[in-house]
């Protein structure tokens, strides 16, 4: 399974660890391109606001916002619940 960790700013090294130990991928999203391929994504817990205007200033907000409304998998933790809760 190819999990993707919002990796912006926050706790998105360790997601990323645990995703592996776990015996899935994880793949490090940062620009909208990086969503193909992925079946679900964590947002870490960070700061929500610098999160989200990172979100922005890289396209990713409204991509990411359309898939969920889609049905994506995505799980927050901390921040990333907030920014999609």
């Amino acid at each position: 399974m190819n999990i993707g960790i919002l990796a912006l700013q926050g706790a998105f090294i360790e997601h990323s660890r645990v995703i592996e130990n776990l015996g899935s991928k994880a793949k490090e999203i940062r620009l909208p391109e990086d969503l193909k391929g992925i079946e679900g994504i964590i947002i870490p817990g960070g700061e929500s606001t610098t999160i989200l205007k990172l979100m922005h200033g890289y396209e990713l907000f409204q991509p990411l916002k359309e898939m969920v409304q889609n049905g994506f998998p995505v799980w927050g933790t901390c921040a990333g619940m907030i920014l999609f809760g």
